[in-house]
């Protein structure tokens, strides 16, 4: 990578061409001050005709930049951005909802250029950054109204002075014609506590559009079983009627059907998607398929992917025209009402019908125009929406009313990275995404999502381990999502009873706790060192986990009871206590209690188990 960047930059130096390298930025046609982040600069190479607007205010003592642009005629927007510059004294790491492959790197400001920007829209990321560092303090956090349309933005170091760039640019992608848009941006200088401004950010862009997070039945916390990593599309009713029984027996509320109940063959992954029935020879009787595993104790929630109609599915012929893009797997154009009362009675069928509890309505972030807008040859025909991003939020919301109607505590979960502030309006439980056999990254996504889904819950990826894992080390994916609603997903008949013995108490464990560690304050410590220690706590108790080896988790005031688990992998946790204990009792892996023993106040050695926990009184 270094080579190619000095490639690049060699190039760009003999075209005498530094200062636009380092710069990057189109012709500054407007400029602003603010009250604590200097001069904000807008910038735009061809207005086309679009006049602008800029003001600046104070929100609780953040900037806030207000970009208003207008025509007298409709057009496709113009590009442009909002830039501007701070000291970077302070400022080491930045927090986004989409940390890629990079950690929380705070790029060079010449990596603009190469792409090294985070993008957000409604069915993707959050618009914003917080920079920080490892005392826990945010210098400076950039966030924007725009929930809806496709944003490119971020804060980056500059090489030289080591300042911080801030910048937002608007309609990099291709957007509906319109007349009018505002935009605010807001830049945040007050230097509070890195997690407390990434939720005040995420609170600010609801509050700017008007969100209201969607009401949150009880049964979104409970431990769930998933099909998906267990049998992928292989999936049929006998067998997880089986499972079914298997999931209650050791604690879990709830199931999910995933893919493949509605494919047997076809010649690619979802080119027969779209019909949306269940296949006969592996779902004879659905409604009665749902009622055993009712039966079985749970609720029973179904997995649909919501854009996609494959090639082979009966329903293409109807669709063919109504598609964003065509293929083997086209995506659906929700502008078309047609579309999404299909899709609606589509998800009431299965709700009302079938008797489902609830849906997880996958691929959303699927739904993005092409380069060219196919409704723009035949001038938006059947279609009443221009924009895809509004159309996608009415179809959304029209789902939840709808449902809603049939069963008032119906379940619906997203996933990352379709998580951004619109999405919180929909469903009521919002899952990590996809990272089997990798706990350390579900601790991660979880820890992010927490800090930004309001009172929704927040869900870990569902937990696959080894067979040949000792219950120690099956523990460990269990102990990295604990502040989450945890889905598991492994063939319980297959698991050992050892392995279901830990499950069952852990499950037991989270449940016991299920204020402190799911619904309570909530605070991870050290994003950029990927949360080795994580606390939650609720009126009565508070609940810490430690995930990595000598580092020193504070116990709290000796004002409530306080659980310290070892998710450590090794044996002993190092602790900081405010005062004397009058009893530390550890636990196993299993619940069993193993020891007690007297210790001072201060930073003490706690011998708690691997994958164990202390229960400490005062």
């Amino acid at each position: 990578m270094r080579t190619i960047c000095g490639t690049i930059l060699a190039a760009a130096i003999a075209a005498g061409a530094v200062a636009d390298v380092m710069d990057n930025k189109a012709a500054v046609i407007r400029t602003v001050e603010t009250s604590f982040a200097g001069t904000a600069e807008i910038t735009c190479d061809d207005t086309g005709g679009w006049a602008f607007d800029v003001s600046a205010s104070v929100d609780d003592g953040r900037d806030v930049v207000e970009v208003r642009i207008s025509r007298a005629d409709d057009a496709p927007p113009p590009k442009f951005g909002v830039f501007f510059r701070v000291p970077g004294a302070g400022v080491q790491n930045v927090w986004t909802s989409d940390h890629g492959t990079d950690g929380m790197h705070l790029w060079p400001r010449l990596w603009w250029n190469w792409k090294a920007m985070y993008r957000s829209e409604l069915a993707s990321e959050m618009p914003i950054a917080v920079g920080f560092n490892s005392a826990g303090v945010s210098p400076v956090a950039i966030a924007c109204s725009e929930a809806m349309e496709h944003l490119a933005f971020g804060l980056y170091a500059e090489e030289r002075s080591c300042d911080v760039f801030g910048r937002c640019e608007f309609f990099t992608k291709p957007a509906a014609a319109r007349r009018s848009y505002v935009a605010k941006v807001m830049l945040d200088r007050r230097g509070r506590g890195w997690a407390e401004t990434v939720t005040a950010c995420s609170r600010w862009v609801a509050k700017e559009n008007g969100f209201k997070t969607a009401d949150v039945p009880d049964a979104a916390f409970d431990p769930l079983y998933s099909t998906w990593y267990a049998f992928l599309q292989d999936v049929h009713a006998d067998e997880l009627e089986t499972e079914a029984k298997l999931a209650a027996e050791v604690g879990m509320k709830t199931m999910i059907l995933d893919d493949g109940w509605q494919k047997e063959e076809s010649k690619g992954f979802y080119t027969a998607t779209g019909d949306w029935m269940p296949v006969k020879s592996r779902f004879p009787d659905m409604k009665a398929h749902v009622a055993k595993v009712h039966d079985a104790g749970l609720k029973y929630m179904l997995w649909l992917s919501v854009p996609f109609m494959g090639c082979e599915a009966k329903n293409y012929p109807r669709f063919k025209k109504m598609l964003l893009t065509d293929g083997d797997t086209g995506v659906l154009d929700p502008r078309f009402p047609e579309v999404r009362e299909y899709l609606i009675s589509t998800y009431e069928r299965a709700v009302g019908e079938w008797g489902f509890d609830g849906l997880k309505l996958d691929f959303i972030d699927a739904f993005n125009l092409p380069k060219e807008d196919p409704a723009i040859k035949d001038n938006f025909a059947g279609r009443d929406y221009r924009s895809v991003p509004e159309a996608l939020n009415r179809l959304m919301k029209d789902i939840r009313a709808r449902l809603v109607k049939i069963n008032p505590g119906v379940l619906l979960e997203f996933r990352q990275h379709y998580c951004g502030p619109a999405i919180l309006q929909y469903g009521n439980m919002m899952r990590a995404s996809d990272c089997p056999a990798d706990p350390v990254a579900n601790r991660r996504r979880i820890c992010d999502l927490r800090l930004t889904s309001d009172k929704i819950a927040v869900h870990s990826d569902m937990l696959v381990w080894s067979a040949a894992e000792t219950p120690e080390g099956a523990a460990l994916p269990i102990l990295n999502a604990l502040f989450s609603t945890i889905q598991y997903s492994m063939v319980l008949a297959k698991v050992s009873p050892e392995h279901r013995r830990v499950i069952a108490l852990w499950i037991r464990f989270s449940q016991e706790h299920r204020e402190a560690l799911l619904k309570g304050a909530f605070r991870p410590h050290h994003p950029e060192l990927v949360y080795p220690w994580v606390e939650g706590e609720s009126a009565l108790e508070r609940v810490v986990a430690v995930y990595a080896e000598d580092v020193c988790a504070k116990a709290g005031g000796p004002d409530r009871p306080v659980f310290i688990v070892n998710a450590t992998g090794k044996a002993g946790v190092l602790a900081e206590l405010a005062a004397k204990p009058s009893k530390v009792e550890y636990f196993n892996v299993f619940g069993e209690k193993t020891g007690e023993m007297s210790v001072s106040a201060g930073l003490v050695r706690l011998d708690v188990p691997m994958s164990g926990y202390a229960k400490i009184a005062w």
